[in-house]
């Protein structure tokens, strides 16, 4: 099994900004975890701040993988480009925010990504990832 977990806008900067809202801790320890608990997945990552990369490695891993694990950040409230790269690619993606949005501001109560994405992952901090990933684990068996 193959999975592409893809962060996108200021989530490089994880255990540096907001850390009231996002924690403390980076990336790294998180996908060396996943890694760890899920060693029979191929987990690849990805992280860019580009709309555009976001959508190139979607088009990319969109036909070949068997799943996608993405935290838009900011894009999933304003980018119809990366919900179109969703719905053209048969790769399943699940939507994965790492904050409750909908107990944050207005704007971030609609996603754009949601109606072409299995389903929705929100505000259970970094564990959100997990939750992702165990249930392409189990539809698999």
């Amino acid at each position: 099994m193959k999975i592409q977990i893809i962060n996108g806008p200021n989530l490089n900067l994880l255990g540096l900004r907001e850390k009231s809202i996002y924690g403390d801790q980076s990336f790294d320890p998180v996908l060396a975890k996943l890694k760890s608990l899920y060693a029979e997945v191929e987990i690849e990552y990805f992280q860019s701040n580009h709309e555009g990369a976001i959508i190139d490695k979607l088009h990319e891993i969109g036909f070949s993988f068997d799943g996608v694990i993405l935290n838009a950040g900011a894009y999933t409230h304003t980018s119809v480009a990366i919900g179109d790269a969703i719905a053209a690619i048969t790769t399943p993606v699940v939507e994965v925010h790492i904050s409750n949005v909908h107990a944050r501001e207005e704007f971030r109560h609609h996603s754009r990504l949601a109606k072409y994405c299995k389903g929705v992952i929100a505000g259970f901090g970094m564990i959100s990832y997990q939750l992702a990933l165990q249930q392409f684990v189990i539809a698999e068996k």
